[in-house]
């Protein structure tokens, strides 16, 4: 990014913040006095988490609070029913803020510091999107009071976006248009840190290959089998064979979800779900046609048919300098997440089963602000060539836990997780203030997503023409 934009953003946001005090003090003073409501309805998420595209009450939820703030909702955008849209205002800027509220699967725990079910095997909160879409929804709801209160012109615009594990949800509500329109989006995610650091991160393409074969009694008919599971494993073996030759950065996942139904019936019928990630999205369709190859071979090799569904895919995150450094300067005015007495001993118990630890202070702390190259993997990055994007994370989990892990539902579950969604639920709201008051801020803004992105972009959806996976969590 070219030095003058970066510079003019930190000359503009300090002037901004300067004049700006008293509507941010008011704005960070509106969340807090609803801080125990917001709380309230995270862990109404929390309780009653849902898988991808299966998010019903979960949607309707974050839709009936939105509307009874005055909010026009549009539901079931992108053929997608529990996508929607919740919008306030009227003209330029449009700024959109982003909301997920998946679950993953057997994830269940209890707000405990020791690993403990809530249900066997049941769904939970491990990415803590419960708070993800409560935090972002308290934001919107700010700035709506704001523009009503100050009669400015502008638009907030709330997504609900679904099946961000593995659906690709925003990738459907891009492709369907939805963000057109927008000005800028902020964003956050929970973690175990505060910090604001503009980052990419890896291109996906997911997708399932199934075997179709022929059962036998494996024993006394094994000759008039054809198994489909050898198919699965057959696969498996020559894309194990294939890390060898793909590009450092390469990243390849799968697990077998179906596999046979007794070791004495040779399986008619087996599964297998893949992963492919890579830095550059070109590499990602590269690899994955290598990987289309390999089960073309096992099926010839196995004498099964084979057949294959790409299930989503994804883009590479692309970085914002300028309005990452303004959500900077903001979270350095709302400040960390500090602990109470009773959340320090539950911050001290459950570290004893993490395998990093860092120092529990570090909560309370914003990190300073750093390029990073991340190695996971989100929709939002489809967003993020449409749209000039920033995201922050908020420490909503104990300092060293890592995000898929019981620990992190566990944490979620508390006041730990709710401190951690207000950080971020005023650093959103003081950044879209900044925006709607300084057209300075935006322009710098718009510059580099232009510059970044390039005059010749043209964007395609790595997932293809396909419909919304809609049952790929049944």
């Amino acid at each position: 990014m070219k030095k003058h934009i970066l510079v003019a953003v930190f000359v503009v946001a300090g002037c901004s913040i300067m004049f700006a005090q008293k509507d941010k003090k008011d704005l960070i003073e509106s969340i807090e006095s609803k801080k125990e409501h917001y709380s309230k309805i995270a862990m109404e998420l929390w309780e009653n988490p849902e898988l991808g595209y299966l998010e019903e009450k979960s949607s309707m939820l974050l839709q009936t609070e939105l509307a009874k703030e005055g909010f026009t909702i549009n539901k079931g955008v992108a053929n997608i029913p529990t996508a929607f849209t919740a919008s306030y205002g009227s003209g330029s800027p449009i700024i959109g803020i982003l909301g997920e509220f998946d679950a993953l699967p057997g994830m269940s725990q209890a707000a405990t510091p020791l690993k403990k079910p809530r249900i066997e095997g049941a769904p939970g909160q491990a990415c803590g999107h419960h708070l993800f879409g409560t935090g972002s929804m308290a934001a919107a709801i700010a700035i709506k009071d704001w523009l009503n209160d100050s009669g400015k012109s502008g638009t907030i615009r709330f997504y609900g976006t679904p099946a961000e594990e593995g659906g690709s949800g925003k990738v459907y509500m891009v492709r369907a248009g939805l963000f057109d329109d927008i000005d800028a989006i902020v964003s956050w995610h929970p973690g175990d840190a505060n910090a604001s650091n503009p980052s990419t991160n890896l291109a996906t393409i997911s997708g399932k290959f199934r075997f179709k074969g022929n059962s036998s009694h494996a024993a006394a008919a094994p000759e008039l089998g054809r198994s489909a599971l050898d198919g699965v494993e057959g696969m498996n073996d020559l894309v194990n064979m294939l890390r060898e030759h793909t590009t450092e950065s390469t990243r390849i996942h799968y697990a077998i979800t179906k596999g046979g139904d007794a070791p004495n019936i040779v399986p008619a019928e087996a599964e297998v779900y893949y992963i492919v990630r890579h830095a550059n999205r070109e590499e990602v369709k590269a690899v994955w046609d290598r990987v289309v190859k390999a089960a073309e071979g096992a099926a010839i090799g196995t004498e099964t048919a084979m057949t294959y569904e790409i299930i989503g895919g994804t883009y590479d995150r692309l970085p914002n300098e300028a309005l990452a450094s303004l959500m900077h300067t903001n979270m350095n005015l709302v400040g960390g997440v500090a602990y109470n007495e009773e959340e320090l001993k539950f911050a001290e118990e459950i570290q004893k089963t993490l395998e990093t630890r860092k120092p529990l202070a570090s909560a309370n702390t914003v990190q300073p602000m750093k390029f990073t190259y991340g190695k996971a993997s989100a929709d939002t990055g489809d967003v993020s060539w449409n749209a000039p994007l920033a995201a922050i994370r908020a420490a909503t989990w104990v300092p060293g836990t890592p995000p898929h892990s019981w620990q992190a539902v566990a944490a979620g579950g508390t006041s730990i997780g709710s401190k951690g969604m207000l950080v971020a639920a005023k650093t959103m709201a003081l950044t879209a203030l900044d925006i709607y008051k300084s057209p300075k801020l935006l322009d710098a803004i718009k510059a580099e997503f232009q510059e970044r992105r390039g005059a010749d972009f043209k964007y395609v959806a790595l997932l293809g023409n396909r419909e919304p996976a809609l049952d790929y969590r049944k």
